[in-house]
């Protein structure tokens, strides 16, 4: 053990002892000093001496809530399921308006397929707090499992929108849509699911999880503060860690990454850099100092970075799909292109990359491959805005004559303007109108266009508009599909 936590425990384990020896101490206080070293120990994951603990604890003091709780959680990461909702059961007796309790009970009831038992669990909890996004995650499950299609999608998108990032609620609102026949919103958050659940607000195990004073517990608590976006807490949880642990390079390099949404880019910088020197093979240190050089716009810099986040670990996506990117900005699309051929090699879903390797093509003036890749793209993820206005672009003004179709790029953003009103498509629906021979209604478009770009004070987008407005004021069609500025 750390020597931190071999201290604690064994300052609460002769704390018991103490009280054992006693001999005329409280059954409740006995029953106190048992539960509270199960917590210790729980916290440690020693899960079998942490189970004897609050059992005895239990037994001494059954009218305390906390040790069935408690032990809920320990059977919950333990097993066996069954124990773990006897446990509850016993919690929620003790406490039957406990929105945490009621949360976890029913979360054990939908894991044991008793979608019945577990409804009017998560409805009393709504009750209680109707903002609780656990509880309207649990409501939407089992509107699911009761092929309530209308009612999961209600309680889930309240679920997403309390708690963004929980990103298991995509997995659950991408199956509610699916069964409606909804599939391109389905494809959209199945493509963002992960394994985070929203969790009750849980007083009780908060504090166990405050209980070790060792460097990882630190981290695992900085981590939940920057989850959070508690950049300041998560700062003292990782500078707590690393005053145990200096050498630890995930404390160093999350603390890295607090400071630097803080706004302290030196501050990360330093601790980056301190992390590559001492563990040159952490690839995250690598990753995250070209996020950083990149905002700043030193470009060399952060491919040097990325390129060490990837040789020393050659799969990592993000790290390759953001050296793809600078690549690519920085005049060197050719290399761009590779880097993104090697990121499909590997996740050939990554849209980010399918998209970028489309616009590193158009840089390379390749404009039928990247009208092809972008045409396969939309059949993948039909109705996808960003592909289909790219498409658009291409079709309306690619020099390419053969790669050119007004009519199909017209109805590409007839489509996107039933759902999406901004400059950039307004723009091409300009070019598409001047490529079907309607100069004067491009002209019309491009101007509205422009009004609006002025009166947002968009100075450099309105000159490129103006470029352009000229061409179809003289009857002539755009072909300059994307500035610079435009391609990613």
């Amino acid at each position: 053990m750390e020597p931190s936590v071999r201290d604690q425990l064994r300052a609460r384990y002769a704390a018991l002892v103490g009280q054992i020896e006693h001999g005329d101490v409280a059954d409740a206080d006995l029953g106190a000093a048992y539960g509270e070293l199960g917590k210790l120990l729980m916290a440690a994951s020693y899960f079998d001496a942490a189970e004897a603990c609050y059992l005895n604890a239990g037994r001494l003091a059954p009218a305390d809530m906390r040790w069935p709780y408690y032990l809920g959680h320990l059977y919950k990461a333990k097993g066996p399921l069954a124990k773990s909702v006897v446990a509850f059961e016993k919690a929620h007796h003790l406490r039957p308006n406990d929105v945490a309790i009621l949360v976890w009970l029913g979360d054990a009831y939908l894991t044991q397929g008793r979608s019945g038992a577990a409804e009017p669990l998560f409805n009393q909890a709504l009750g209680l707090e109707p903002n609780s996004a656990a509880a309207h995650f649990g409501a939407g499950r089992v509107a699911l499992a009761k092929k309530d299609y209308p009612g999961a999608v209600t309680h889930l998108e309240k679920a997403l929108a309390l708690d963004p990032r929980a990103t298991a609620t995509h997995y659950q609102l991408g199956m509610a849509y699916r069964a409606r026949g909804d599939f391109p919103r389905a494809e959209a958050q199945l493509a963002r699911k992960g394994t985070i659940e929203p969790r009750p607000i849980d007083p009780l195990m908060r504090a166990l999880d405050e209980l070790l004073e060792s460097a990882e517990a630190y981290n695992v608590r900085g981590g939940r503060e920057l989850e959070a976006g508690n950049w300041a807490s998560a700062t003292d949880d990782f500078r707590k860690g690393l005053a145990l642990k200096p050498s630890d390079p995930s404390l160093r390099h999350r603390l890295g990454t607090a400071l630097y949404q803080m706004g302290d880019a030196a501050g990360a910088i330093e601790q980056f850099r301190e992390v590559i020197r001492t563990s040159p093979e952490f690839a995250k240190a690598q990753f995250s100092l070209g996020v950083v050089m990149e905002a700043a716009g030193r470009h060399e810099e952060a491919i040097e970075s990325f390129s060490n986040a990837v040789k020393h670990d050659t799969g990592y996506i993000q790290a390759r799909l953001q050296l793809a990117r600078v690549l690519v900005r920085t005049g060197r699309p050719l290399k761009g292109l590779a880097e993104y051929q090697q990121v499909l090699a590997r996740d050939p879903a990554m849209k980010e990359a399918v998209f970028g390797r489309a616009m590193a093509l158009v840089r390379l003036q390749r404009y039928r491959d990247a009208r092809d890749r972008l045409g396969d793209a939309l059949k993948s993820y039909p109705g996808d805005p960003a592909f289909s206005h790219a498409l658009a672009r291409l079709l309306a003004a690619a020099p390419d004559a053969q790669v050119r179709d007004g009519a199909q790029a017209k109805a590409l953003i007839d489509e996107l303007l039933k759902t999406e009103r901004s400059f950039d498509v307004g723009a091409t629906e300009a070019m598409a109108l001047a490529e079907l021979g309607e100069y004067e209604q491009a002209a019309a478009v491009q101007r509205d266009v422009i009004a609006a770009a002025e009166h947002a004070g968009l100075r450099n987008v309105v000159r490129h508009l103006t470029d352009n407005l000229k061409l179809y004021e003289r009857r002539r069609p755009c072909r300059t599909p994307f500035t610079d500025d435009e391609l990613p």
